[in-house]
C-alpha cells in the first residue's frame, strides 16, 4: 500500500469512528454519590445528562424508572415511594453503566440560610463531648460549595459524608443536631443537605425573576446595577487593604482581651459578582441541588437583613416570596421551619423586626413552623455556640406537625389576638402546650402604652391560656408588646419548656 492509499485509508477509519467518539456517556451530578440519601415514600427525582434521546434506567433496590434524554441531553426519572432502608446500589444505565454505592432510604432535608447554619459543629458547645458521641451512621450529610453565580449553574461539587467522629466536627450544627433529634424518633436515615454562606442577604437566595416584579425589592437592583456601573478595581483594592490594616489591629485587641474577632474585610470583587447580589446564591448553591427530592427545608438566616428597620420589615415579604420561589420549582409544597433570631446586642429596630417578620411568615405561610430561640443567644455573640437547642427546637416542630408526633410539643407560645378590657389587655396564645408558664418566677417581658404610644413597664399574670396586662400608669391602654428588644429579659413559656415568640399588637 502506497502512501496515498494508507492517508486514505486512515482517514476512512477515522470517520466510521467518529460518530462513536462524540457519543456522550451517561453522567449524574454530584449528589448523586456514594453514602447518599433518597427521599422515602416521595417520587424521588434522578437527574442527568446523556446523548439527546438515550434511553436511560434507574434502578434502586426493586423501583425501575426509565426516561429519555431531551433535546438539550438531560434527563429526570423518578423512583416511585421508595420504603426506608438500605443500604442500596443506584444503578444508572444508558451507553454506560453507572453505580452508587451505600445508598440509603430515608428523610432529606435542605439546611439553608447563613454564618449560624454554616456554623459547625466544632465550633459548638461541648465538641469534644459531641465528637464521641457521633456514631450514628444512619445520617449523612451533603455540604454545597460556596459558589455565587450570575447565572443558574447545573452541578456543584461535593460529597455525602457519614457521621462519625472524625467527619462530624465539619458538619452544621444547627443541621446535625436537628438531624440527631429526628432519626432516632423515626428509626429511618437522615439525610441532611447544607447549603449555606455567612453574611449573606436573603434576596441572594431567592431566583432574580420572582423578585423584580415586586416594587419593595426595585430599589435594591438599582443600586446593585449602580454599584456595578461605578466599580473601580484599584480604589476597591486599596480600600481593602486600608481595612485589613485596621482589622488585624482589631482582631489582635480583640484576642488579648479573650473575646471573638470581629468578622475580616471581603476581599473586593465585582459587584454583580458578590456573595449578597440578589440571586447569586439561588443560582450557584440552590439550583445545582433542586430538584432532588426532599421532605423540607430548614433556615438560619436573617441576621444580615437586619442592619435597620426597613429591610428588617421588608424581611417578611422576602422570606414569603423565597419560601413560595423555592416550593413552586422543587414542585413541591414541603415543610419550611425557621429559627427566629436569638437574643443578642444589636442597637435599632432591626433585629426585631426580622424577629416579627419570621413571625409572621408562620402566622401566614401554610406548612412553615417557627424554632423560637430567644432565651438561648448569647449578648456578646452573634455566633451562639448552643447549636444543640436550635436543632432540637426544629425537630420539636418537624416531629409535631409534619411527622405527627402528638406527644410533642411544636413550638412555643404564639400570639393569637387581644381584647382591651377597661385598663387591661387580654393576650391570647397558640401551641400552650400544657399551659403557660412564667419560667422562674414572676412574668417579666411585657410593656404596655396608651394612645400617647409611650411604653411602659406593665404587669402581666397568666389566666388560663391568656396573659392579663396591665399598668397603673396607663388607664386606657391600646397595645402590649412582649421581648420587644434585641436582647430582652422575658420568661413566658408554654407547660413544654418553649418560650414565646416576641410579639407586639401595634404596628
Amino acid at each position: 500500500m502506497n502512501r496515498f492509499n494508507r492517508i486514505l485509508a486512515s482517514s476512512l477509519l477515522a470517520l466510521v469512528a467518529a460518530p462513536s467518539a462524540v457519543l456522550a456517556d451517561v453522567r449524574l451530578p454530584a449528589i448523586f454519590s456514594d453514602h447518599m440519601v433518597l427521599q422515602q415514600q416521595k417520587a424521588a427525582a434522578v437527574w442527568g445528562w446523556a446523548d439527546a434521546g438515550e434511553e436511560v434506567t434507574v434502578s434502586v433496590d426493586k423501583a425501575t424508572a426509565t426516561t429519555k434524554a431531551g433535546t438539550d441531553g438531560k434527563w429526570t426519572a423518578k423512583l416511585d415511594k421508595l420504603p426506608a432502608g438500605g443500604p442500596f446500589t443506584l444503578i444508572v444505565k444508558g451507553r454506560n453503566t453507572l453505580t452508587v454505592k451505600d445508598v440509603l432510604v430515608g428523610e432529606v432535608w435542605l439546611c439553608s440560610g447563613q454564618s449560624n447554619m454554616a456554623m459547625t459543629v466544632n465550633r459548638s458547645n461541648d465538641f469534644e463531648k459531641e465528637q464521641a458521641a457521633a456514631t450514628n451512621k444512619l445520617i449523612r450529610m451533603y455540604t454545597v460549595p460556596r459558589n455565587p453565580q450570575r447565572a443558574p449553574v447545573d452541578d456543584a461539587k461535593g460529597t455525602w459524608v457519614v457521621c462519625a467522629p472524625e467527619s462530624v466536627g465539619l458538619f452544621s450544627a444547627a443541621g446535625y443536631f436537628f438531624g440527631r433529634e429526628i432519626q432516632p424518633a423515626l428509626q429511618v436515615p437522615v439525610g441532611l443537605i447544607n447549603s449555606s454562606y455567612g453574611g449573606t442577604d436573603i434576596a441572594a437566595w431567592t431566583s432574580e425573576e420572582v423578585q423584580l416584579p415586586i416594587p419593595a425589592l426595585k430599589a435594591q437592583f438599582e443600586d446593585w446595577a449602580k454599584k456595578d456601573a461605578t466599580y473601580d478595581p484599584a480604589k476597591a483594592q486599596a480600600a481593602f487593604e486600608k481595612a485589613q490594616t485596621a482589622w488585624k489591629a482589631k482582631a489582635a485587641e480583640a484576642k488579648a482581651a479573650g473575646k471573638p474577632a470581629p468578622r475580616a474585610p471581603a476581599k473586593p470583587n465585582q459587584p454583580s459578582k458578590d456573595q449578597n447580589h440578589p440571586a447569586n446564591l439561588y443560582n450557584g448553591m440552590i439550583v445545582p441541588v433542586m430538584p432532588y427530592t426532599i421532605r423540607g427545608a430548614i433556615w438560619y438566616q436573617g441576621e444580615h437583613n437586619s442592619r435597620n428597620a426597613e429591610s428588617g420589615t421588608l424581611y417578611a415579604t422576602q422570606m414569603a416570596l423565597l419560601i413560595k420561589d423555592w416550593r413552586t420549582r422543587w414542585g413541591d409544597d414541603f415543610a419550611f421551619g425557621i429559627v427566629q433570631l436569638p437574643n443578642f446586642a444589636r442597637p435599632g429596630e432591626g433585629w426585631m423586626l426580622v424577629r416579627e417578620s419570621m413571625l409572621k411568615t408562620v402566622q401566614t405561610v401554610p406548612n412553615t413552623g417557627l424554632a423560637i430561640t430567644v432565651d438561648v443567644g448569647d449578648p456578646g455573640d452573634i455566633h451562639p455556640k448552643d447549636k444543640q437547642t436550635v436543632g432540637k427546637r426544629l425537630a420539636n416542630w418537624a416531629l409535631a406537625t409534619v411527622y405527627g408526633k402528638s406527644d410533642v410539643a411544636a413550638m412555643g407560645p404564639l400570639p393569637a389576638g387581644h381584647e382591651i378590657k377597661g385598663g387591661s389587655i387580654v393576650l391570647k396564645f397558640t401551641h400552650a402546650h400544657g399551659g403557660l408558664v412564667a419560667k422562674g418566677g414572676t412574668l417579666t417581658g411585657f410593656t404596655i402604652a396608651g394612645e400617647d404610644r409611650k411604653f411602659v413597664p406593665a404587669v402581666a399574670k397568666i389566666e388560663g391560656d391568656t396573659v392579663v396586662v396591665s399598668s397603673p400608669d396607663v388607664a386606657k391602654p391600646t397595645a402590649v408588646r412582649y421581648a420587644w428588644q434585641d436582647n430582652p429579659v422575658c420568661n413566658l413559656f408554654n407547660g413544654a419548656g418553649l418560650p414565646a415568640s416576641p410579639f407586639r399588637t401595634d404596628q
